[in-house]
């Protein structure tokens, strides 16, 4: 499980097919310093585990269906990452609640840059929108969000506003966004809880589960 505040900016040196997947080697020193075979690392939100490292570098397989749903999958060498390590039990959760399991891939559509912060309007799968609403937390690229606006129910494509303050800027991969960039999305974990609670609810009784 991870926070959403994100330690470092990663940089991806090396992709070799592996399978039907990729090995990443991913140069993130302060990660790597200490990273150990096994662990988890998230990578512009993508939750891999570590099979390799260096002083300064670590390597992770990604599969396809991680390739097909993500952003990573239009990675290349020399890609900025954002990266965090899992939390450890006791730490405390300066962000949400983030998982590394994307839901989906938002494209940015919007950058209005201001004296003290930039405001990022991205697009939003249909199937996502119900889950994201005004104030509560999203994950962009791994990073923890707090959503600033969002488009009307029964709008004709949708999307969410993010603001975002110098540090984040500075601290992460989001300052260099710029329109037409894919980003990963993770919603909020009990939002999708809520949802599938509420499809069962609403399904017919004795009907196909």
């Amino acid at each position: 499980m991870f926070t959403g505040i994100i330690e470092e900016i990663g940089e991806i040196t090396a992709i070799s097919p592996s399978g039907d997947g990729w090995r990443l080697t991913v140069r993130a020193p302060k990660a790597a310093s200490d990273a150990i075979h096994g662990e988890s690392i998230a990578v512009s939100g993508v939750c891999l585990t570590v099979v390799g490292t260096t002083a300064d570098t670590f390597d992770a397989d990604v599969m396809k269906q991680t390739l097909d749903v993500a952003a990573l999958g239009g990675a290349s060498v020399g890609t900025r990452v954002n990266i965090e390590k899992a939390m450890p039990v006791g730490a405390r959760l300066g962000g949400h609640i983030v998982q590394g399991h994307v839901d989906g891939v938002g494209s940015v559509v919007d950058v209005r840059p201001g004296e003290q912060w930039s405001v990022l309007r991205v697009s939003l799968p249909g199937d996502l929108a119900p889950l994201v609403v005004d104030k509560g937390s999203i994950s962009v690229d791994g990073t923890s969000l707090t959503v600033s606006a969002v488009s009307a129910a029964d709008a004709a494509s949708h999307w969410f506003e993010i603001s975002l303050i110098p540090e984040t800027l500075a601290a992460t991969t989001l300052g260099s966004r710029a329109v037409g960039d894919r980003v990963n999305l993770e919603t909020d974990i009990l939002a999708r809880h809520v949802e599938r609670l509420l499809a069962f609810r609403a399904a017919p009784e004795g009907g196909s589960r």
